[in-house]
C-alpha cells in the first residue's frame, strides 16, 4: 500500500440527494474499512460519477492502493483530482504525494507544492509536513527556513510530535529574529483556524 489510509471526509453542501448519498457512502466506508473493497466500489462508484467528493476520493484509495482492482495510478489521479476540485483536503493531500513522487504523473515538485499548500491550509497535517520539507529543500518553492519552521511548528500545534522535534532542530540554523517571525506566523495561523473551526 502506497498512500495510506486516510479518513474519508467530505463536507458537501445540504442537497435534496444528501441523505441517500450520506446512507450509500457510509456503506461503502463501513464496506472499505473492513476490507470488503467490492462492496465499497459497488456503493462509491454511482456516487462518485455523480459528484460526490468523498466517494470520488474514495475510489481514488481504491485505484492507489490497487484494493480489490489492479492498481491503476490513471484512475487515481481521476478521482482525485475530481475530489480535490471540490477542495477536499485528503485528495489534495494524496494529489501531492503523487506528484511528488512521479506516481502517475511526471514527478513534479510544483504540482505536489500546489497540492500540499491547498490541503495544509484546511489543517491536513502530512501536507503541512509536505511543504515544511519542501521549504526547507527549496523543492516547489523558494528556500525558506522561515517558512519550514512556520510549516512544522503548526503540524506540531496539531498534535505531530515529529513536526516539533523537526522545528525544533531548525532553531539551530536560524537567527532569533527569524525564529520570531516563523513563530508569530505559526500563532497567527493556528489561531485563525481555531477560531475559523469554532465558528462552524
Amino acid at each position: 500500500m502506497r498512500i495510506g489510509l486516510a479518513a474519508i471526509i467530505a463536507a458537501l453542501p445540504v442537497v435534496l440527494l444528501s441523505v441517500s448519498w450520506s446512507a450509500d457512502f457510509d456503506k461503502g466506508q463501513h464496506a472499505y474499512s473492513s476490507g470488503d473493497y467490492e462492496t465499497a466500489i459497488a456503493e462509491w462508484q454511482v456516487l462518485a460519477d455523480e459528484g460526490h467528493a468523498g466517494a470520488q476520493f474514495g475510489m481514488g484509495l481504491i485505484y492507489a492502493n490497487g484494493f480489490g482492482v489492479p492498481l491503476d495510478d490513471n484512475l487515481a489521479l481521476k478521482w482525485y483530482g475530481l475530489a480535490a476540485e471540490q477542495n477536499h483536503a485528503e485528495a489534495q493531500t494524496n494529489l501531492g504525494v503523487m506528484n511528488a513522487n512521479g506516481w502517475g504523473v511526471p514527478q513534479s515538485d510544483a504540482e505536489a507544492f500546489k497540492w500540499y499548500s491547498l490541503a495544509a491550509e484546511q489543517g491536513i497535517v502530512a501536507a503541512q509536513i509536505g511543504i515544511a520539507k519542501m521549504y526547507f529543500n527549496g523543492f516547489g518553492a523558494e528556500q525558506s527556513i522561515v517558512l519550514s519552521h512556520k510549516w512544522f511548528s503548526i503540524a506540531s500545534g496539531l498534535g505531530d510530535f515529529n513536526a516539533g522535534s523537526k522545528r525544533d532542530d531548525l532553531v539551530a540554523k536560524m537567527s532569533p529574529e527569524q525564529v520570531t517571525e516563523a513563530t508569530d506566523l505559526a500563532t497567527a495561523w493556528l489561531e485563525s483556524f481555531d477560531t475559523l473551526h469554532a465558528n462552524q
